[in-house]
């Protein structure tokens, strides 16, 4: 702690003086891909005189089946929301203190304590999306606020929906339309929501997690989708908007964890505290494309980002719901649905 409190104050060639184990040091990042600002990682080998290494997974399942193998090399992973918790139970991260560091004063209060880490103890924040979905306007120019649009699709926008190949978020959407809760296990709730999935699949075009490709290239009309990823197909069709649906939205938070046993602990929680800086959590931000929960970041974004609607709701929207894993019972009923949506 006493090397990561002097690098996170204005005494970097000090650090290096006195704590050989922070210089000519490593890092080993495992991240999902297309996520990591070069930049940033420019930036934390410069000041700290550490050697980053970056490696990519394309899911938090990927991940996990890394870490659990055992003898993965790395240092850092970004977990989401659930898998965090998921982590923390299973004995994989190594409690780090995010909440005793010099930059933890930045974390916007309402994502200290989460149901993933309350207080938090192992993580800090990366990235905060919200899954919704969007809508090139120059095809459809009523009301976008409503899961309506997925569920009791509108004519002019039949055969050109693509919904994620995801089931959960389906699920989700659908629990939200019916105004019903998450992962519930009333029969009687999961069979409206089975029927109204099946009423709505000829309805749609595609299952992809290729958002960007079918709104950009004009495949589809609508497509369930992130804001990050709504913002980016909005620069090449400048007509696409990303809805805030009254019924409610999903929030997901990618966090800054170190795994249990990190040979490189110090760099690792020097990390932490780093992109709970502003300026580098903007440097994050103006990559990805996504809200980063560190209060004062802003300002060093680029403005055009930092303005843009899919990260700044409108008034009246509703605050992002950030759901737990449901309970196994749940999810067997889920995937049933699913099997019989998809068959």
């Amino acid at each position: 702690m006493k090397k990561l409190l002097l690098a996170a104050a204005s005494l970097a060639t000090l650090a290096l003086a006195s704590a050989p184990a922070m210089a000519d040091g490593e890092l080993h990042i495992y991240n999902w891909g297309d996520y990591t600002n070069p930049k940033l990682i420019e930036k934390f080998e410069k000041q700290f005189n550490v050697k980053v290494t970056l490696d990519s997974y394309d899911s938090n399942e990927t991940m996990l089946s890394k870490v659990r193998a055992g003898n993965s090399g790395y240092d850092i992973v970004v977990p989401t929301d659930y898998t965090v918790a998921i982590m923390i139970k299973d004995g994989l991260l190594e409690q780090t203190e995010p909440n005793a560091m010099a930059n933890f004063k930045n974390i916007e209060p309402k994502y200290i304590h989460s149901y993933w880490d309350d207080g938090r103890h192992y993580s800090v924040p990366w990235q905060i999306g919200l899954t919704a979905f969007s809508v090139d306007t120059a095809k459809y120019k009523g009301d976008i606020n409503t899961y309506g649009i997925l569920f009791k699709t509108p004519d002019e926008l039949k055969g050109q929906i693509n919904m994620l190949d995801d089931m959960t978020s389906i699920m989700h959407a659908a629990e939200r339309y019916l105004g019903q809760p998450r992962c519930s296990a009333d029969k009687e709730n999961l069979k409206k929501v089975s029927d109204l999935l099946e009423a709505a699949k000829p309805t749609w075009k595609t299952f992809s997690y290729d958002t960007l490709t079918k709104l950009s290239s004009h495949d589809v009309a609508v497509s369930q989708n992130w804001n990050g990823y709504s913002w980016r197909a909005r620069q090449q069709v400048a007509t696409v908007q990303f809805a805030f649906p009254k019924e409610g939205i999903e929030g997901f938070m990618d966090n800054v964890a170190v795994l249990k046993g990190a040979k490189n602990l110090d760099n690792a929680k020097a990390f932490q505290n780093f992109v709970m800086d502003p300026e580098n959590a903007a440097l994050i931000s103006d990559f990805a494309r996504y809200q980063n929960g560190i209060v004062g970041s802003k300002p060093f974004m680029d403005k055009d980002f930092a303005e843009a609607p899919e990260i700044n709701p409108p008034a009246g929207s509703p605050e992002p719901e950030f759901v737990p894993p449901c309970d196994p019972a749940v999810i067997e009923i889920y995937n049933k649905i699913w099997t019989k949506l998809k068959g």
